[in-house]
């Protein structure tokens, strides 16, 4: 790993930059020393990336494109035949790191900004010229982090199952964006905890035993439902937004990279 050619490329964007050791952390149940981490840090200066890698592993960093205005670079890890791209930059208040799907090569900051968007959300920007594309806010959605909203004016909701102030969060976890008014339907029914925080289907949960119930606190929740939400959208670490009229929810796309088990920041 050239240090100076990546500390050269963080200062470049704007961003502080260390490197340490990976450290051994679980991995789908099993304990594992992982070749690369990417984390977010902060000191008595502020937010800085942190890069650990191996000191055995042979993986190799390259950034690939720096977007200083917009803050913004993409990263590749790469060892033997394999590759992964990240997304690294700034948004609204804090930086974040983003895993960019393995089916999507990308070597651009715009490309890797389009691969992150939801099929739902790239299809309604191909009529907005393209310095619109990548506002928070667009005539084809808004956005807060990760999460798209999408205009939904057709949605047919039961005011009955209206949900107020309720959170949303992602599978893996994060800050949750309270709205204001939510509405979910369909998904499939699993049980989370700590232990399964993407959540057990039913079948998965029937199989435990009795004692592996007990070591964790579980709650029955839906995952993959329709939501659809309007009104105030708070995050404790983005600004507010206001959707008049209901609109889907979208997330992005990093949950489908392979990459993700290297990004230890995740809100």
């Amino acid at each position: 790993m050239n240090v100076s050619v990546l500390e050269r490329a963080f200062t470049k964007m704007g961003a502080r930059v260390k490197f340490g050791q990976a450290e051994v952390r679980r991995l789908e149940g099993r304990r594992m020393l992982a070749d690369l981490a990417l984390d977010v840090r902060e000191d008595g200066r502020g937010e800085y990336f942190l890069v650990s890698l191996n000191s055995v592993a042979t993986t190799e960093l390259v950034v690939l494109d720096v977007q200083p205005k917009d803050h913004h670079l993409v990263l590749m890890s790469r060892s033997g035949k394999e590759k992964h791209r990240y997304l690294l930059g700034h948004d609204e208040r804090h930086w974040f790191v983003a895993g960019i799907p393995e089916a999507t090569p990308v070597s651009r900051v715009r490309d890797a900004l389009r691969a992150l968007k939801p099929e739902t959300v790239q299809a309604g920007e191909q009529i907005l010229r393209a310095k619109d594309r990548n506002r928070r806010r667009n005539s084809a959605r808004v956005r807060q982090g990760e999460s798209f909203f999408v205009p939904a004016p057709d949605a047919a909701v039961d005011a009955v199952m209206i949900l107020r102030n309720e959170p949303l969060v992602r599978s893996r976890g994060g800050k949750p964006h309270i709205c204001q008014e939510v509405y979910r339907f369909g998904g499939e029914t699993v049980y989370v905890s700590a232990r399964a925080p993407n959540g057990l289907t039913e079948s998965e949960y029937a199989s435990l035993s009795e004692q592996e119930r007990q070591r964790s606190n579980w709650r029955v929740m839906r995952r993959n439902p329709k939501v659809y939400v309007r009104g105030s959208i708070r995050h404790s670490d983005r600004k507010t937004v206001i959707l008049n009229g209901w609109h889907e929810v979208f997330s992005n796309t990093e949950h489908l990279s392979y990459a993700m088990r290297d990004i230890v920041f995740l809100d």
